[in-house]
């Protein structure tokens, strides 16, 4: 009996399709069974052909072990309200010129470097959110307020440079404020340094968590005192797994529990990476 590992497509990877005209007659006859009895009769034929295969002391992967996946139901998520396609090549550029810029940024005679796998790793978290979530400061409600993880300034950058916010010369001013020739970009976000482009600063680690945890909470307080109707105003926060480690954030995060706060988002980047790698 053969053993195999990975995730399905994985799996697939390694094995040759002998007979395609036959896998696509299951592939038919699978997706017959859907449309026309729906995902309980689907999901059933499925278990079957699994026990089947046990009996037949057919190897199959074990997937008790399975990757990071979204704890909806696949039957109950909604369908993708953009265009994927589209979406998958603005998120491929704005990595890439993520990973350049901190590039660009070691080279001979400047050396300050970055981060490259903060962002490498979010992009996708951070496209959904720009293209489908947060709501700018004109919005009615009031907009929403975004705290950006640190060290994943360079996409944010990156962005920017896709909208024709700034030059490539100002990219390649990144982390230089005071030696570029045409005004750099600070490190990580700071609105004292870039008052027209960062709203909060996030650094160093745990400032994010925590400053978000209050803004929600003074958010709630303007709208419960009747001083300013936050009521359709939502808090965001980008993290890495290493900053919601942080001793600060830990202590902090019981005030959004006890004060209720569910006007406030944290989305945590689990990279594995703490700092970087």
């Amino acid at each position: 009996m053969t053993e195999f590992a990975g995730s399905p497509d994985q799996i697939i990877d390694q094995l040759v399709d002998t007979d395609p005209a036959e896998t696509a007659e299951w592939q038919a006859s699978f997706d017959a069974a859907l449309n026309a009895a729906g995902p309980v009769r689907a999901r059933y034929l499925m278990l079957q052909l699994l026990k089947r295969a046990h009996e037949k002391k057919i190897g199959l992967p074990d997937l008790r072990t399975t990757d990071y996946i979204n704890t909806i139901s696949p039957e109950n998520e909604p369908d993708f309200p953009g265009d994927e396609d589209i979406e998958r090549r603005i998120r491929a550029a704005v990595r890439w010129n993520a990973a350049i810029l901190v590039h660009r940024a070691q080279r001979p005679g400047i050396g300050v470097g970055g981060h490259i796998s903060t962002y490498a790793s979010s992009a996708a978290l951070y496209e959904v959110g720009f293209n489908h979530f947060f709501r700018g400061q004109d919005h009615p409600g009031g907009g929403d307020q975004i705290f950006f993880q640190g060290h994943a300034s360079p996409g944010m950058y990156s962005r920017a440079f896709l909208e024709g916010r700034f030059t490539e010369d100002q990219l390649d001013g990144f982390r230089q404020e005071l030696s570029h020739t045409a005004g750099g970009l600070s490190s990580y976000p700071h609105p004292r340094l870039m008052p027209d482009f960062w709203q909060f600063p996030t650094v160093s680690m745990g400032i994010g968590p925590i400053n978000a945890i209050y803004q929600a909470r003074f958010n709630r307080y303007l709208h419960n005192r009747g001083i300013k109707d936050t009521s359709d105003q939502r808090v965001w926060a980008f993290l890495g797994d290493g900053e919601v480690d942080e001793v600060d954030t830990l202590g902090a995060i019981g005030l959004a529990t006890r004060e209720k706060l569910d006007n406030l988002t944290f989305v945590v980047n689990c990279n594995l990476q703490r700092l970087d790698g």
